[in-house]
């Protein structure tokens, strides 16, 4: 992709998402809270509403893996997504400006289905045969959109930014756990983060409204992932090699 076209469908993504990371100091001052485990209760509703949502993101933006469902609309610009992501790779279904592709990476390779006009947008000129993924390094054109496939990358934009507005909510029964209600307040949104109240605060669903409007669900915390390579693959370097 050209690079100033790649840029732009990554640079309207993010502005429909929170980002930001988190200090260290935050993380350092709630690490006893992030740590805990089991089935017993987690104290998060005896902490400050900062160090709530520090201690969440820290054991996010840690695990091993996570299912995400998120959509996410502003004004015009609307976008889902579907995530199984890990540490070492990831799967991403997504549906961004009137594109619809499919995005996987493995270590360091990048496996990408989509269709004649997002290869267009991409900058690839070469006939991609119908049905086959494109394939590629990560240090290539195509490892910009493997950033869908980045955990921490992607929890980080996903979840409330350290620098948002925090108030402690009401606990709350959700999807079948107990939880705490967190009310973040952000540039563009005002959403309510919940987290759970027993075992590690993994976050289980933030619900957004406002200039953006939306919701990512977060489940399937530290389940093994298989990501395998698919069979009808096209080389992009080749490709175009080829068609010099």
């Amino acid at each position: 992709m050209r690079a100033s076209k790649l840029s732009g469908v990554r640079t309207r993504h993010a502005s429909i998402r929170a980002g930001a990371g988190i200090r260290l100091a935050a993380v350092l001052a709630v690490f006893s809270l992030a740590g805990c485990g089991g089935s017993t209760g987690n104290s998060i509703a005896s902490r400050t509403p900062a160090e709530i949502l520090a201690a969440s993101r820290a054991v996010a933006t840690s695990a091993t893996s996570v299912h995400v469902v998120s959509n996410a609309s502003q004004g015009r610009l609307t976008a889902t997504l579907n995530l199984q992501l890990a540490g070492d790779g990831g799967r991403a279904q997504v549906s961004l400006l009137g594109l619809t592709f499919e995005v996987m990476r493995i270590g360091q390779t990048v496996y990408l289905k989509g269709s004649p006009d997002l290869y267009q947008r991409l900058g690839i000129a070469a006939n991609v045969p119908q049905g086959s993924w494109l394939t590629g390094p990560v240090s290539g054109r195509l490892g910009q959109l493997a950033a869908f496939t980045d955990l921490r990358g992607e929890l980080g934009r996903l979840l409330p930014a350290s620098n948002a507005r925090l108030v402690k909510g009401a606990s709350t029964n959700i999807d079948g756990q107990q939880a705490l209600e967190l009310k973040a307040t952000a540039k563009l949104y005002t959403g309510i983060l919940y987290i759970p109240t027993t075992g590690k605060p993994y976050p289980i669903k933030l619900a957004k409204h406002g200039k953006e409007t939306g919701q990512s669900t977060f489940f399937q915390w530290n389940t093994p992932i298989t990501l395998n390579p698919p069979t009808n693959t096209t080389n992009l370097n080749q490709l175009q090699h080829k068609n010099h």
